[in-house]
């Protein structure tokens, strides 16, 4: 067992990206946004899954928007192309499935 912590530091910062841990077949990031920040198009070798424990995020994947809050969650495919814009103070979790 083994228990991370995920500190909130929007409150002390802007923009934070943040390992919190990676095991044989995936990796946890702690991304953490101030709304109006972004981070620019980029794509990634893994499928990925996003989970967004406060906060509104707008994602462009592949020029199509999709907006992601606590209420849902996101699963993205190998290589598909992506940007995101926080919409407001965000915390969000990005799981990556490495093959």
């Amino acid at each position: 067992m083994n228990l991370f912590e995920t500190e909130y530091t929007l409150n002390d910062n802007s923009k934070h990206v943040g390992k919190v841990a990676s095991v044989e077949n995936a990796s946890l990031t702690n991304i953490q946004l101030r709304a109006g920040e972004e981070i620019k198009e980029h794509d990634s070798k893994n499928e990925a899954f996003i989970i967004v424990r406060r906060g509104k995020v707008r994602f462009t994947i592949e020029g199509e928007e999709v907006f992601v809050t606590p209420e849902n969650l996101l699963q993205m495919a190998p290589l598909e192309k992506h940007s995101l814009h926080a919409l407001e103070d965000t915390d969000l979790l990005l799981i990556q499935v490495k093959p």
